[in-house]
């Protein structure tokens, strides 16, 4: 009945006159945005006109880049697709950054640029750019709006991208003239794509080719990426890991989506993966990957990849099914129905008792580790310890780098929806901006951003944000006065030339925190971090927390580029 009724309202709604920029605040409502991430300039005066006093929640960022990580991190947290707008000429260039690192790794976006009037569009105006021209590479979809009654459908349109099938950002550029001029407002009208049909339900002879593959394995290994996080289907993973018997493996993306204290999670796998993570990939007899790219950071050198293996790849995009790594099993479908399908078939279990113990033995044999210090602090024992003061129930957003790593090796995700990182673009000043939008998407849960001292300094004016909203954000920078993973690679591969990898100068933290009204702290040694990190991390106010690190530390176990999975350097033996 109530069906029936919302059929008739739909059928009963007629269009109604109103400005573009009215049909974008209307459309937003309708799409029951929660929240905004901005910068106003001349060509979306007409949208930011409209925005006054219309009950949307807006985020005045302090620079556009800021506004997309921003709403990336909300994306990521929440599921739905982030909002931003900006302006013609520069505020859409700055967009890019983002729009790249939100279509590799498949978060949904909306984006709103402003664009020259039609009128004076390939004219060099003022503040004109190709914006289409720009990002269609690095965007899901692309359009700008030529008449104004065409502004509705394409809104709708882009929500529908952006969040179905593979996710990914879509833009929509809207010249001046279509923001001011008036047209007739209809949005319950049916979307025609026919070009955009992503399939969702698995072929069911695919499936049973899978049970039967698992059957007769002795060494399988589920290989869990990202996509099961976007299906939310972590639970589901669990179960029918658990119903079958197969060790799982993450990717960095993909962390969170299995219990990293479960008896079958073997790690992380890739270049800073664990020996036993890798070693079960460069084994196995049977890979069954659900939802990860098998980039190269993940599979190093594709002669020694899985080798041995019949690799089954479940994945909601075609195009990435035999595009790096040959599959013998291609399942196209959403995550979590080709889950619900394997459980229900209920298959026979591998004969793998003689693998699965290999597989303890070796987590016993070669964890991860580092030597510890009474004095200086080591980074990795710095992410122990804010784990234990968190008890493992953070969101951990970073930037890139070695803490991206260390914080991935040694914070444990034990829930999904947990871990905002950069992975396929490895884009620098994305984890402030990016705790912004994931604090915003779960109020209630601690966001702790791991940084680098040189990632921060990219984006630091975002701390505003922090302070006018009063985010309970946990800023910890891993401070060793350096680009870490440049100054590593320059001291393994470069002979230890050090070129422009080391700051000479550094800020003084606590008064750049204090200045943007936030409190600060620096932590210099162990005796400092056991007395106060824990009553920093469980205030109710923001903070940053500099914490000087032990400077020459390097990020272990590693695979060098061009070198097989099984090839790692620095394994504890």
């Amino acid at each position: 009945m109530k069906l029936q009724v919302e059929m008739d309202e739909a059928q009963l709604e007629r269009p109604v006159r109103m400005t573009g920029g009215s049909m974008l605040i209307e459309a937003l409502k309708r799409e029951k945005v929660e929240v905004l991430f901005g910068y106003p300039g001349g060509a979306v005066l007409p949208l930011y006109d409209k925005l006054y006093g219309s009950g949307l929640f807006h985020i005045l960022t302090r620079h556009e880049q800021g506004a997309i990580h921003a709403a990336e991190g909300y994306a990521r947290i929440s599921g739905k697709p982030g909002v931003v707008i900006a302006t013609s000429g520069p505020g859409a260039t700055n967009l890019v950054t983002g729009l790249a690192d939100a279509m590799i790794d498949s978060l949904p976006l909306v984006v709103f640029t402003g664009q020259v009037a039609s009128t004076v569009i390939g004219s060099d105006a003022f503040q004109e750019a190709d914006v289409l021209g720009i990002t269609m590479p690095i965007t899901k979809h692309s359009v700008q709006v030529r008449h104004v009654d065409e502004l509705p459908i394409a809104i709708k349109e882009a929500f529908h991208i952006a969040a179905t099938g593979r996710p990914g950002p879509v833009l929509i550029d809207i010249p001046k003239d279509i923001a001011v001029s008036e047209g007739e407002f209809k949005y319950n009208q049916e979307l025609e794509l026919p070009g955009y049909q992503p399939v969702t339900e698995p072929n069911h002879l695919q499936i049973r080719k899978l049970v039967e593959a698992v059957s007769r394995a002795k060494k399988p290994v589920i290989l869990a990426g990202a996509g099961v996080l976007h299906a939310k289907a972590s639970e589901d993973l669990k179960n029918y890991a658990e119903q079958q018997d197969i060790p799982v493996v993450h990717t960095l993306l993909g962390l969170g989506g299995f219990p990293a204290d479960h008896r079958l999670f073997l790690g992380m796998a890739g270049m800073h993966g664990t020996y036993t993570a890798n070693m079960a990939l460069y084994e196995c007899d049977l890979l069954i990957n659900f939802g990860a790219r098998f980039d190269d950071r993940l599979t190093g050198n594709l002669d020694d990849f899985a080798k041995y293996a019949t690799v089954a790849h479940v994945d909601i995009d075609p195009a990435e099914v035999g595009k790096n790594v040959p599959v013998h099993i291609p399942v196209v479908g959403d995550a979590k129905r080709v889950l619900k399908e394997l459980i229900h078939q209920h298959g026979k279990k591998a004969e793998a008792s003689e693998w699965l113990a290999k597989q303890d033995q070796s987590k016993k044999e070669f964890p991860l580790w580092y030597e510890e210090s009474k004095d200086v602090i080591k980074p990795q024992k710095l992410l122990e310890m804010v784990y234990t003061h968190t008890e493992g129930n953070a969101i951990v957003t970073t930037d890139v780098g070695q803490h991206q790593m260390w914080a991935a090796q040694f914070y444990p995700f034990k829930t999904a929806d947990s871990w905002v990182t950069s992975g396929g673009l490895g884009t620098m000043g994305f984890g402030l901006p990016s705790a912004i939008g994931a604090q915003l998407a779960d109020r209630s849960r601690k966001v702790v951003a791991v940084l680098g001292d040189g990632g921060f300094q990219m984006t630091l004016q975002e701390l505003s944000v922090i302070y006018e909203l009063q985010l309970p954000i946990k800023i910890i920078i891993l401070n060793n006065e350096s680009l870490g993973m440049v100054r590593q690679w320059q001291e393994i591969f470069y002979e230890e030339r050090y070129s422009h990898s080391k700051f000479v100068s550094q800020p003084n933290f606590n008064k750049l925190a204090e200045a943007y009204g936030i409190k600060g702290l620096t932590i210099t040694n162990m005796a400092e971090a056991e007395a106060e990190l824990k009553d920093a991390l469980h205030s109710e106010e923001p903070m940053l927390i500099n914490v000087l690190v032990e400077k020459e530390e390097n990020v272990y176990p590693m695979i060098a580029p061009g070198k097989g999975i099984q090839q790692m350097t620095g394994v504890k033996p």
